[in-house]
């Protein structure tokens, strides 16, 4: 099993992370409650996707439910981080009675428009090195959330797990997104390359141009592949899992979704568990907790989960010493 295997936790919470108590029925004449949500990224494609269901299906578990006593307020930049501060003047305007913040530049820019508005983030991101709270366990301000990474950005160890899933790869591509807060795991995955002793190459996706993001990997000679963690590349998934094929390129992406697709192998927590996380602070939020004294929560739990039909597609024969570390195999 893969190394600090738990269950998520809040730094202060005693109760089981990830397990959410039965359905409250709401009380007759329950009030409204409103809920923004502010992403960098452009809206799902498909009603269906995760990054669209699994909040409304964590509330829903606590008694909130659209159309009854929920409305969530949903604003996208499409990928135009400029965007992001008028979108969430917007929110504050609509009077949310909390906005859902996902990624640094969303949370930044929440946290500059209203300082009295209960913010929950949720990314891949060290939210103290970015001044955004002031602590883990008691974050202060109108700022808490949950992150993706319990330190930095997984992005170490996924390139870890690639290399010993494909151990013949001394030259892989790292496709990372035109966004300046990718820098942390940029400089994660240059440090665990010189240790793996394996050449990474850098690419970034320009303008959506995920062919020519490939073809330049190719040129390079890269045989394997590190999908940066970014919201664009979940939204994108489908594209660039085909020009991985394609390109007979073994792929570690971040989240399971992105395997069950067709993707090589993932690396992380389980997403609608982080949902629920989100939910339960959001529930406390309405019940009358001050913001600022609700950990910031980190996940302990990681699953390796692996595409055995993309595998054989590759030609990737999984050892039996790499097959002890996976978690899940799909296909």
């Amino acid at each position: 099993m893969i190394e600090r295997r738990g269950l998520l936790r809040g730094l202060a919470c005693s109760a089981a992370v990830g397990v959410v108590g039965p359905a409250r029925a709401a009380p007759p004449g329950a009030r409204l409650y409103r809920v923004g949500v502010l992403r960098a990224g452009s809206a799902p494609i498909s009603p269906a996707e995760p990054q669209q269901v699994a909040l409304p299906k964590a509330l829903a578990e606590l008694g909130y439910a659209e159309g009854r006593n929920l409305v969530i307020e949903r604003r996208h930049a499409d990928n135009d981080l400029a965007r992001l501060p008028g979108l969430a003047r917007e929110l504050v305007l609509a009077r949310v009675d909390a906005i859902v913040a996902v990624g640094s530049s969303a949370v930044a820019a929440a946290k500059g428009a209203s300082a009295s508005v209960p913010i929950v983030m949720f990314g891949n991101f060290d939210p103290v090195a970015l001044g955004l709270v002031a602590d883990l366990a008691r974050p202060g301000g109108n700022v808490t959330g949950v992150l993706i990474a319990p330190d930095g950005t997984l992005a170490g160890k996924r390139l870890e797990l690639l290399k010993a899933a494909v151990p013949q790869a001394t030259r892989i591509g790292l496709l990372a997104p035109s966004d300046e807060a990718f820098r942390l795991q940029a400089q994660e995955t240059r440090k665990a390359a010189a240790l793996l002793g394996v050449t990474l190459v850098v690419v970034e996706v320009r303008n959506g141009d995920y062919a020519g993001a490939f073809a330049a990997m190719a040129a390079e000679r890269c045989t394997a592949l590190l999908v940066g963690a970014h919201t664009y590349f979940v939204r994108d998934r489908r594209p660039i899992i085909e020009l991985a094929a394609k390109y007979k390129l073994p792929a570690m992406f971040e989240w399971r979704e992105q395997v069950v697709d067709g993707g090589f192998m993932s690396y992380s927590t389980n997403l609608y568990g982080l949902y629920r996380r989100i939910a339960a602070h959001l529930d406390r939020i309405f019940n009358g907790a001050s913001v600022g004294d609700i950990p910031v929560e980190q996940p302990t739990r990681f699953e390796l989960v692996v595409n055995q039909k993309t595998a054989n597609a590759l030609g990737i024969t999984i050892t039996p010493a790499f097959r002890l570390l996976i978690d899940e195999v799909i296909g």
